[in-house]
């Protein structure tokens, strides 16, 4: 036996000795090896973007730097990166560099209703790394929708689940209070925590409070978020809603819209909006072909009351004439006033800690290269919203890149890609 374990020890030793070598000889062809054994300054980037204007607002970067990636993950945020030590330089001195962005409310249950979109074509190309799906399935078709899209699908998908089993499917079955089962609910969200952020209750037309109390009460036992679209009946008021209803950290969705009082008849901001935002409950945009109006955006914000954070309630009907994909919608709030820096953060670091996900919305060293490449335009553009009323700017936000865990999926201007002339052989192309 004593023999045995020299003879093991030796040969463990061995191939120690050759681990160097090793290095030094496949150095060129692995992730993150060099071919110099002196320590971090050794390690060779698989992609560097150099010079862009990084905009970070949860660690407050807002300036020229360059990203270092290694395989999946951010290695080195800094100025003056060394080019030398990357396989691939990209020079972004034309862009802005921010997080992947993040879209809390789109409808992408492919297997779902008629309205849902594929979820990769919608949003990537948009620079959006993380999509949720805004309660397109409640408990009975959610396992064949993560299944069949969650599972499959390059961008990040997480879910609210609609309190109504069935999903959205029509007035006959959001109507049912029948179909909300608190129980089935919360036991759902509890078997799926990492994808299910939270409960959505929408397009409840009684004059009751069944659907916004249950959909409470689901999100406080499986303790997530709550998203909540909300039509006013007699007897059952917006103010009341957020106010009463409502609990702290909770949501509420279109919130531009023509439905939801939020102006008084001066065009002034509601004393009501202003006390719902001190009680914590968040605004958000969720755009949709029927829920942002630029007669009530537009007076709120110059008034300084913001959104918490900017969707799209992107599905088949709001991404056509009123084209609201993530960049539109941000150009929208670009050129209604807001600073670049406001709408990216409301983009990424606020979505990120309103849905719980605060590892996401940042560019942090040893996290996910998850990040957006976009460009600002300067020009003339006309921007709809849901009455197909039109703004006329002079800025617009476009993606030219995207990377979703250090890969470039996105490439709008090829600036990641050599001229045909030096490419290669496409067997090279990854």
């Amino acid at each position: 036996m004593h023999s045995v374990l020299n003879g093991w020890t030796k040969g463990m030793r061995s191939l120690k000795s050759l681990v160097p070598l090793l290095v030094v000889a496949l150095g060129s062809t692995l992730p993150g090896l060099a071919q110099t054994t002196d320590g971090e300054d050794s390690v060779i980037y698989d992609l560097l973007l150099k010079n862009g204007h990084v905009i970070d607002p949860q660690n407050g970067r807002n300036s020229r730097m360059d990203v270092a990636i290694v395989g999946r993950k951010i290695y080195k945020i800094g100025e003056d990166l060394p080019a030398s030590r990357a396989r691939k330089v990209v020079d972004l001195t034309e862009y802005y560099v921010t997080p992947g962005l993040i879209d809390i409310h789109g409808h992408f249950d492919q297997s779902g209703a008629w309205l849902n979109l594929n979820p990769d074509h919608n949003t990537l190309r948009y620079g959006v790394t993380t999509a949720v799906d805004a309660g397109s399935s409640g408990y009975k078709g959610f396992e064949k929708f993560k299944k069949e899209t969650i599972d499959e699908a390059r961008v990040r998908l997480l879910a609210f689940l609609n309190i109504v089993g069935a999903g959205m499917y029509g007035p006959d079955v959001e109507n049912d209070v029948a179909q909300m089962d608190v129980d089935a609910a919360v036991a759902m969200v509890k078997k799926y925590p990492d994808v299910i952020v939270g409960i959505k209750t929408a397009h409840y037309a009684p004059a009751d409070w069944e659907a916004v109390d249950r959909a409470v009460k689901a999100s406080e036992l499986s303790n997530s978020v709550l998203m909540v679209d909300f039509h006013p009946k007699e007897g059952r008021g917006y103010e009341d809603l957020i106010l009463e209803h409502m609990k702290p950290g909770n949501i509420h969705t279109h919130f531009y819209g023509r439905l939801t009082p939020q102006l008084d008849a001066n065009k002034r901001v509601e004393d009501y909006m202003w006390k719902a935002r001190e009680r914590g409950v968040l605004f958000d945009v969720g755009h949709g072909s029927g829920s942002f109006w630029f007669r009530i955006a537009v007076p709120a914000i110059k008034q300084g009351f913001l959104p918490d954070t900017i969707s799209t309630d992107l599905h088949k009907s709001s991404v056509m004439l009123p084209r609201a994909h993530l960049n539109n919608v941000m150009s929208k709030f670009l050129n209604i006033g807001m600073t670049l820096e406001q709408v990216i953060e409301r983009t990424t670091v606020n979505p990120a800690k309103a849905i719980r996900r605060t590892d996401l919305g940042r560019l942090e060293e040893g996290g996910e290269a998850d990040i957006a490449v976009l460009k600002v335009e300067e020009g003339k553009f006309a921007f709809l919203d849901s009455g197909h009323g039109k703004l006329t700017g002079n800025k617009n936000i476009t993606c030219a890149m995207t990377l979703r865990a250090g890969r470039v999926i996105w490439d709008a201007e090829g600036i990641s890609m050599p001229e045909w002339t030096t490419a290669g052989p496409y067997s090279n192309y990854k």
